[in-house]
Formats: structure tokens, C-alpha cells, sequence
């Protein structure tokens, strides 16, 4: 008989641990049911480490049985508009789609924004109304989006809808996500239209502007933009606010950050096993095959859960604690195999300065406990949607001495 998460909910999308916990304890692989739709849960480090890069598990909706297409979920996502993107394909056309975006989005790109990165964080932190304030709303969400419209090459008179549109379309915002959807849609081609021809030097301009194996249509070049767009804003949204949150929960170990700021690298990786952004992730059975001992037919779908994977006591010690001094940082939260996240170091950077601002600008730091905590509903991603907390300001620091501060590279 299939467990109905959705009937577990809001308790599993406050906090899906001790469920998880139960899962992977009486077994590997579990039939689930969750928005309407029934599933194969692999709930194991082993077994999700290896689905993740099993040729026999497909990321394209093709693979997907066809009474389940027509699915809300999966009709948007891999067969709606903005659906061609890479983090929709397989081989061979995924390795072309990504050749074609690492030829962009490479690592001088990437630390090339750390001061504007720096600069926003200190502008946001200048804004906390005196005390208090939402972590996410007033931080996590506008630091990334101000970043991946620069990436993208986002007019200024354009950034505010823009903004709009993000926050609805991942679930920050109310609103219509329908016709937010199609909005995006629309401005989005129109961007890729102007930077085939603009000259800029920006992210979709390199790309609209490549010829040769690195050359994109308008429908992969405006996915791409989505793609960045939803995946890109949302990971450092979450990686900052759950971070934030396992903190503030852990006040020990909040503490120990504050008086040893090298230990932030390894935070960083802690936060993303301890509580990431993706908490699970779909393929789809192209043939039959075995996982964890069970049976699973051609075109039915799999949920590798990251968020159990991260928390089996089997690969991390003391896997349900939080230790930003843990010494083996090979998790999961960016996947595994051929479609490790590409923008991993993007997000690795926003967390870094991030929390360096918050430290540096925000002594007793502490959750607001007279406003309710937020969590969006979602299948895959795990992210809150407000974050209170009060603290004491302390005094700015200028922003050159803010960028003389060096902080270690992570470890992967």
C-alpha cells in the first residue's frame, strides 16, 4: 500500500526528517503517493548516490508513462514552455547543452561577481529595520536575484517585474503562477531576441552570440535563462534561509562560527547536507530495474530523496545533528553524476557572503518567535518562505574593508 505524503502534510513540509527517518529504517525503496501522483521513494545514501548517475533512470519527460503526462506537474515542467533546458535531458544532448553553458558560466565569471555579491549583502543589511527582520524577504531572496539578473543581462527598467515574476513563479511570492509562468516566458524570449544581436557581455549574450557545437536555439536559450531563473534563485534562497534556520536552531554551534569565521567554508557544506535546498529529485524508469532489492517497471516514476540520503546514520555519524566541523563534506545536495549542478560554485559564493554579512553585521541573532515560520510546498525543493529574527545591530563596516576580507575556498 502507497504512504500518502500529502496526507502527512503540513507536519512533512515543516519537517520531513522523522518521516523520512522511519522510511529508510523499515526499507530502501518505498511506494509513496504525493500530489496525486504515485512514486517509487528511494530514501538510501547507497541507492540514491548510484540512481543518480543510472543511465537507466532518464531526467527527460519521454521516458515518462503516458497516462502521466498530462500530469500538472509534469506537463509544465517537461513538456510546457521552457521546458529544453539541461537539467530536463540526457545524453547525448545533455552534454552538448552543458559544454555550451560552461563555455560561459566558468569560474572567472563566477568571481568576478563576489564584490557586487558583497556590495548588495551590505546594502540589504543597511536596510534591517532596527531589531528585526525577514531573513528571507529582506535578504536570502533579493541578494541571488540581483545577482542572476546581472548573469542574465536584465535591464534595470525591466528588474522589478522581473523580481515579481521569480517570486511567483517559485512559490516566494502569492500570486498567479500561470500567468507569471507566461510572462517570464514571454520576456525571456524577447531578452534572448535583443542579445542575439546586442553585443552584451553578459551570460545570454556569450551564448546568443556562439557558433559552432556551443550554438543554442531561442527555446534552449530562453529555457536556459529559466532554468537559471527558478533552480539558480531558489538553491541560494535555501541554502541561506535553512542555513540560517539550522543556526539559529543550534545556538552552540552558531556560536562557534562567530568566534572562528574559517570554519564558514565547511558550514556552508554542513548546511547543505544538514537541511539543502533539493530535497528530492524525479527520474523516470526507462526500463525495468532493480533498486534496493525492488522491482521497478519501465516508465514509472522514481523520488530520490537527497534529504533522506543526507541523514542515513549508514554514511554520516550523528547524521541528524549539525556539525559545521564535520570532516566529510561528499553529500549529495548538488547531485551526483553527469547532472551535478553547474551552478554549485554560484551558489557556494552567495552562501559565503551571506553569511559573512550576517555575522559581521548581526549580534544575537535569534529566531522571532512571536512570527510563525513559512515553508513553501513543493515537490522537490525545500525552502522557507519567511524567516523572522530580531537581533543587535552592530556598527557598518565600510565596504573596502568589508572586501579585504578573504574567505577560504570550500572543499567539495
Amino acid at each position: 500500500m502507497a504512504v500518502n505524503l500529502d496526507a502527512l502534510r503540513p507536519g512533512f513540509t515543516d519537517d520531513p526528517y522523522a518521516v523520512l527517518k522511519s522510511l529508510r529504517d523499515a526499507g530502501p525503496v518505498h511506494r509513496v503517493e504525493t500530489f496525486g501522483v504515485p512514486m517509487w521513494l528511494v530514501t538510501r545514501y547507497p541507492d540514491v548516490r548510484a540512481a543518480l548517475d543510472n543511465p537507466l533512470l532518464s531526467s527527460h519527460g519521454s521516458a515518462l508513462a503516458e497516462p502521466l503526462r498530462g500530469h500538472p506537474h509534469f506537463a509544465s515542467w517537461w513538456f510546457g514552455d521552457l521546458s529544453d533546458h539541461m537539467m530536463n535531458s540526457d545524453e547525448p544532448n545533455h552534454t552538448r547543452l552543458r559544454r555550451a553553458v560552461s563555455s560561459q558560466l566558468t569560474p572567472r565569471r563566477i568571481a568576478a561577481l563576489r564584490p557586487r555579491i558583497e556590495h548588495v549583502a551590505a546594502q540589504l543589511a543597511d536596510g534591517f529595520a532596527d531589531g528585526r527582520c525577514d531573513l528571507i524577504a529582506d535578504f536570502a531572496a533579493p541578494l541571488p536575484i540581483a545577482v542572476i539578473m546581472e548573469l542574465l543581462g536584465v535591464p534595470a527598467v525591466d528588474q522589478e517585474n522581473f523580481r515579481y515574476w521569480a517570486d511567483v513563479v517559485t512559490g516566494l511570492a502569492d500570486g498567479d503562477a500561470s500567468s507569471a509562468r507566461e510572462e517570464t516566458s514571454g520576456y525571456l524570449r524577447d531578452l534572448v531576441t535583443h542579445k542575439r544581436t546586442s553585443g552584451d557581455d553578459d551570460l545570454i549574450g556569450g551564448l546568443a552570440r556562439a557558433t559552432g557545437e556551443t550554438a543554442l536555439s531561442d527555446d534552449e536559450l530562453a529555457s536556459l535563462a529559466f532554468l537559471l531563473l527558478v533552480a539558480g534563485y531558489t538553491t541560494a534562497v535555501d541554502l541561506v534561509g535553512n542555513g540560517a534556520l539550522a543556526l539559529l536552531r543550534h545556538p552552540d554551534q552558531l556560536e562557534l562560527l562567530q568566534r572562528s569565521s574559517s570554519l564558514l567554508p565547511g558550514a556552508i557544506e554542513e548546511f547543505l547536507r544538514f537541511d539543502g535546498p533539493t530535497s528530492h529529485l524525479l527520474r523516470f524508469a526507462t526500463q525495468p530495474l532493480t533498486i534496493g532489492g525492488v522491482q521497478i517497471p519501465a516508465g514509472d516514476v522514481v523520488l530520490l530523496s537527497l534529504a533522506s540520503a543526507e541523514h542515513d546514520p549508514n554514511r554520516y555519524p550523528r547524521a541528524d545533528q549539525l556539525n559545521i566541523e564535520r570532516a566529510d563534506r561528499q553529500h549529495l545536495a548538488f547531485g551526483h553524476g553527469i547532472h551535478f549542478c553547474l551552478g554549485a560554485p554560484l551558489a557556494r559564493l552567495v552562501g559565503e557572503v551571506a553569511f559573512k554579512t550576517l555575522l559581521s553585521r548581526c549580534a544575537r541573532l535569534a529566531l522571532d518567535t512571536a512570527q510563525p515560520l513559512g515553508w513553501r510546498v513543493s515537490l522537490g525543493s525545500r525552502g522557507l518562505r519567511a524567516l523572522p529574527v530580531t537581533f543587535l545591530a552592530k556598527p557598518k563596516m565600510p565596504l573596502d574593508e568589508q572586501a579585504t576580507i578573504k574567505v577560504a575556498k570550500p572543499t567539495v
